[in-house]
């Protein structure tokens, strides 16, 4: 895992995560952001990746002076042939740019800002689930506190920031540590067909999620929030590429049927 050391974060940072192509939830997110006069931005990584607006999302994106890390499906666009690929991704390679690839080649996979930790998954993997596990039923499960402790072990900072669930979390490791999840700003509901417990994510909100962070004393405030926005365009994308679950996700928050 590439980690890029970076300065410490200032009193209050915002905390953006799996936009997946869906430009009209990052405009929304970042016109809200606008009224908390956050000092610094982090994106946690799956930019592009939808059948959405994957180079609108780049357009924007490449223009904010954030901190951007990759995420799996970020590295999917860069390592797998298109053949090979899920759809989302597949979509994202053939709409995106020369320099949003060249953009995604820069993004570590990890950032440490002394006191904050950020990483896709978990500090050790982009494509994990830290703090659920698919199982019987369908769904996400709890994951034993222990596993989720074991999975930060050699991490010192206080505060762990970390995505890919797509669903707001904050935790308290027997530490002291806090996990904190900002939700996802693009696609509030998916599926996954894999062995051995296919499954599917429903945040039931379409609502873009994220989140400011601020100082306090020692340790940090957290103010999540939940940004609703007009999906139509999005949802008609999805419909063009084919894609109708997409268009319900980013309606209802859930994938229908």
């Amino acid at each position: 895992m590439i980690t890029l050391e970076c300065p410490r974060l200032p009193a209050r940072f915002a905390v953006i995560a799996d936009i997946h192509g869906n430009a009209d939830a990052l405009s929304a997110v970042l016109s809200d952001m606008a009224d908390f006069a956050p000092e610094a931005l982090l994106v946690l990584g799956d930019h592009f990746s939808g059948p959405l607006d994957p180079q609108g999302t780049a357009d924007r994106l490449m223009t904010l002076n954030a901190y951007s890390l990759a995420g799996n499906h970020d590295r999917n666009l860069l390592e797998k042939a298109p053949e090979d690929m899920w759809g989302s991704d597949r979509i994202a390679h053939e709409a995106l740019s020369p320099q949003a690839f060249d953009w995604l080649r820069d993004l570590p996979q990890l950032l440490d800002f002394g006191d904050v930790l950020a990483c896709h998954a978990t500090p050790l993997s982009d494509g994990t689930y830290w703090n659920h596990e698919p199982g019987p039923g369908g769904i996400l499960h709890p994951r034993p506190m222990a596993q989720i402790a074991d999975w930060s072990a050699g991490v010192t900072a206080p505060l762990v920031l970390f995505a890919h669930t797509h669903i707001p979390a904050l935790l308290r490791l027997p530490t002291g540590q806090i996990l904190f999840n900002p939700g996802s700003v693009g696609c509030p509901a998916y599926d996954d067909e894999r062995p051995p417990y296919p499954h599917k994510v429903e945040a039931r909100s379409p609502a873009a999620a994220y989140a400011i962070i601020d100082r306090a004393g020692e340790g940090f405030r957290f103010t999540q929030r939940y940004v609703p926005y007009d999906s139509a365009r999005m949802a008609q994308a999805a419909r063009n590429y084919g894609e109708p679950a997409w268009a319900n996700a980013v309606t209802t928050g859930t994938l229908g049927g």
